[in-house]
């Protein structure tokens, strides 16, 4: 590989991660209510404020429009989208259908034993999360981070990269992942104990995938996303102290 060409995989390397984190610092500014709804996101006033070139936030730009965070004006350049409380649950209920369908298909095909023994660990560590009567900001990390790394792991043991593409791409709509509205259980004590119920159903999916009852395992899993559903409706009734990024993007219905 000549030099020029080392020097143009580094440059298109350094592109992409500048890209990378002007998305990440975008969604952020979006979701602290920083860049408010409705208002045009002025692509000048963003190479400024973040100290980046126009090439990756342009590029960040296209692909939070992609996620749905952001919406075409027709005098070019974008805005910030708010979304009905409809939009929301559909999103959420689209990702419960597709973990439903992999939880089905683990349970017809098989899963390897390896695959299943990394889920129990990441079921027992999540126990010991829960094992406080309250979390901190510390342990809610940790929850957040289990949570995602079960679900990831249910959507594996499909075997499908067909079904794991559409479930990570219904989780990256706005608020349908699942840890999306997990930020009220650390605010509301009544509703943490989802957490619990939770949990319980991360156990019997596992346990349905193991004997091989895949409608069992597939009704577990869309009763499982309606928990961030009631979820969302708690962060709705009171935005300010629900703990859940962009909440305030959310139109009550």
């Amino acid at each position: 590989m000549s030099a020029s060409t080392v020097r143009l995989v580094d440059s298109d390397a350094e592109g992409g991660s500048q890209a990378v984190k002007a998305q990440q610092r975008l969604r952020e500014l979006i979701l602290a209510g920083d860049l408010p709804a409705g208002a045009r996101i002025a692509e000048l006033a963003l190479v400024e404020r973040l100290g980046m070139s126009r090439t990756p936030i342009r590029a960040a730009l296209m692909h939070l429009k992609q996620e749905g965070l952001l919406e075409p004006l027709s005098g070019g350049g974008y805005a910030v989208r708010t979304f009905s409380e409809r939009e929301v649950a559909d999103a959420i209920e689209l990702r419960g259908t597709l973990e439903g369908l992999a939880a089905r298909l683990a349970a017809e095909r098989g899963v390897r034993p390896g695959l299943l023994a990394q889920a129990r660990e990441c079921l027992a560590q999540i126990d010991l999360v829960l094992r406080d009567s309250a979390l901190d900001d510390e342990t809610f990390s940790a929850y957040v981070e289990l949570n995602g790394q079960f679900h990831k792991q249910l959507s594996e043991m499909a075997d499908s990269a067909v079904l794991a593409r559409e479930i990570e791409r219904a989780a990256s709509l706005p608020f349908a992942s699942a840890s999306g509205f997990v930020g009220v259980e650390i605010h509301n004590a009544q509703a943490r104990d989802n957490l619990v119920v939770a949990q319980h159903q991360h156990r019997q999916v596992l346990d349905a995938i193991e004997r091989r009852e895949a409608g069992r395992a597939e009704a577990i899993m869309r009763e499982h996303s309606r928990i961030a559903r009631q979820n969302m409706q708690v962060a709705l009734r009171d935005p300010a102290a629900s703990g859940t990024p962009g909440v305030q993007l959310i139109r009550p219905s």
